[in-house]
């Protein structure tokens, strides 16, 4: 008889609650934290077994279910009193403590931990020098999950995540106010359904590596892709505020030629030009 797999995820949010679908499709059991008891009425609507806790404080993470798979996926809510350490470094290492030895653990990370603002390419093997305290924190989230899983860790260096409900700027640009940023620095993003099946294909490969960039591998200019969805939207042409170039995120093009050599994905969405058009559609826009 196979065994239900049985898996947690931390952080039932944007990209969370599509990785609990998925798993939910494939015949899983899937737990999800989180703090507030709406959002567990919520989750279990969805036929996600709920958990009230909060990572960054011990006494309120309830007992946990013997889970194989860990799904780490929390945002940072600047207005709960915490601070990325208590959550993303310390709240880690509180949910691993209260779970068997070495569970399959997929680290939801970011591009951001990357300094870089050359417009360079980087990948893999690119040394990170983060130059902000949430970038700092999610590299020692990393080796923090080698330190206590080995190779039964991955850490998901994700780019900007989009999709329905999540367009970049768009009422800015509708309202035709200045985007602040430079307009000829890159964007590197996937649209959360393909981050989804990104996780859970990470997470069914037998030899996946201990660190992954995932982007849709097509850079864009700010320039190009704001002039495309003020287009598709019908909103004014986008205008400039580059006084915040360097206060806004580093300039870079994240390479994810190393996922998509080690595991079979076929992107729903292979450049967000597509995906800007899809959502758009999709919601009459």
């Amino acid at each position: 008889m196979i065994e239900t797999p049985s898996r947690l995820i931390v952080g039932c949010g944007y990209l969370g609650r599509r990785v609990a679908a998925l798993w939910l499709s494939q015949g899983s059991r899937v737990w999800g934290l989180t703090r507030s008891q709406e959002r567990a009425r919520e989750l279990a609507a969805l036929g996600i077994h709920p958990l009230i806790g909060d990572v960054s404080m011990p006494d309120s993470i309830p007992e946990l279910p013997p889970v194989e798979t860990l799904f780490w996926a929390v945002g940072f809510d600047r207005t709960a009193g915490s601070t990325p350490r208590d959550v993303h470094l310390l709240g880690l290492g509180r949910i691993l403590d209260r779970l068997p030895p070495r569970p399959r653990t997929i680290l939801s990370s970011s591009t951001g931990v990357w300094g870089n603002d050359d417009g360079a390419a980087v990948n893999e093997s690119t040394p990170a020098h983060p130059s902000r305290e949430a970038g700092v924190v999610l590299l020692e989230a990393e080796a923090l999950v080698q330190s206590r899983v080995g190779d039964r860790g991955t850490a998901l260096r994700f780019a900007g995540l989009y999709g329905p409900g999540r367009l970049p700027r768009l009422e800015d640009l509708r309202a035709g106010r200045p985007i602040a940023a430079d307009p000829d620095s890159w964007l590197n993003l996937i649209h959360v359904d393909d981050a989804a099946q990104v996780v859970s294909a990470v997470t069914a490969a037998p030899a996946a590596r201990s660190l992954y960039v995932v982007s849709d591998g097509v850079p864009v200019r700010r320039r190009d892709w704001y002039a495309h969805l003020a287009r598709q939207s019908g909103s004014p042409p986008p205008t400039w505020d580059t006084t915040a170039t360097r206060t806004r995120g580093a300039d870079k093009r994240v390479d994810p030629g190393l996922l998509f050599h080690d595991i079979p994905l076929r992107l729903a969405y292979p450049d967000s030009f597509k995906g800007i058009d899809a959502i758009l559609a999709a919601a009459n826009l």
